[in-house]
């Protein structure tokens, strides 16, 4: 596996240091096979974008299917570009605002934490650069490992370049509790739209024309640790060019009912997702478990 992992890191890393106006040109280039030949998904996609926007015309679904395309094959080659790329040139192209508002709440001696919900929107590989504007915080971001291992060390490589930790998701509470006891303020991003399995299905909530069930660790971890509570809005300003501001949710996370925080949630990323709806990742199985399939799962293990 090292072995793998050191001939992709090479490849990548040496196409990385072509500037970004070739890597968008074999973008380019390559939406044409990905999206008319190969196909890539492309069922997948037209389906979802179908339930999920059943007002939308034919052409419609197209237009935005066509523009995921496009948006996907720059995410790529924006990626491969991580490899080499300064933390100045990164800062250049991520910008975060209302980042002061969020230190002001931490600066409270009762705030230890601050949570931050995000989605598989615009590039969210760019949002782990957050660690380099807060070098005085520990950053971090909750991730679900890739099956295969050497992608998976190329990410964890990758999302650690400027500083933030990536934290196991089954090892997210214990890490938590552990990293209460530094001194220093911590930064969390949970990336929670993704599709848990049926054993881990609690709540289910209205999202984008779907009965849809998040994962809720977000939510009563920030009860237990008393987090602050961000939705972070992540917009393409242009290619190649991100701006996330911050949202405050909560700063009393306890004062909510159960999963209301997690519906909250829902609705801000669906809010963003009907802004733009191309930049969400629709390549993604989101509703492959249906809120049914999980009713007969948790009656037959009654």
């Amino acid at each position: 596996m090292n072995i793998l992992y050191r001939i992709l890191f090479a490849f990548l890393y040496l196409l990385s240091l072509l500037p970004l106006r070739l890597l968008y040109l074999l973008s380019d280039i390559l939406f044409f096979p990905l999206f008319y030949v190969v196909k890539y998904r492309r069922k997948v996609v037209e389906k979802q974008l179908a339930e999920c926007f059943p007002g939308k015309t034919v052409r419609e679904r197209l237009a935005v299917e066509r523009q995921f395309y496009h948006f996907f094959c720059d995410y790529v080659m924006e990626v491969i570009k991580m490899f080499s790329i300064s933390r100045e040139e990164m800062k250049r192209r991520m910008e975060f605002t209302n980042l002061d508002e969020v230190r002001a709440d931490l600066e409270r001696e009762d705030k230890k934490f601050c949570f931050l919900y995000l989605g598989h929107y615009c590039n969210w590989e760019y949002i782990a650069s957050l660690s380099s504007w807060i070098p005085d915080m520990h950053g971090g971001q909750i991730y679900h490992r890739i099956y295969n291992k050497a992608f998976d060390e190329l990410f964890l490589r990758l999302r650690g370049q400027f500083g933030g930790e990536s934290i196991l998701m089954k090892d997210t509470l214990r890490r938590i509790l552990t990293l209460r006891k530094q001194e220093k303020k911590v930064m969390i991003g949970f990336i929670a739209d993704q599709l848990p399995k049926l054993e881990n299905m609690n709540h289910w909530t209205h999202f984008l024309n779907h009965e849809t069930s998040f994962f809720i660790g977000a939510e009563r971890i920030a009860k237990q640790v008393d987090a602050a509570l961000y939705y972070v809005d992540v917009e393409r300003v242009k290619r190649g060019y991100y701006r996330a501001t911050f949202r405050l949710m909560t700063l009393h996370p306890k004062e909510y009912a159960d999963y209301d925080l997690t519906d909250w949630y829902a609705r801000l990323l669906e809010e963003s997702i009907r802004r733009r709806p191309a930049y969400w990742l629709w390549t993604h199985k989101r509703w492959k478990r249906t809120k049914e399939q999980w009713l007969e799962w948790k009656q037959s293990n009654a």
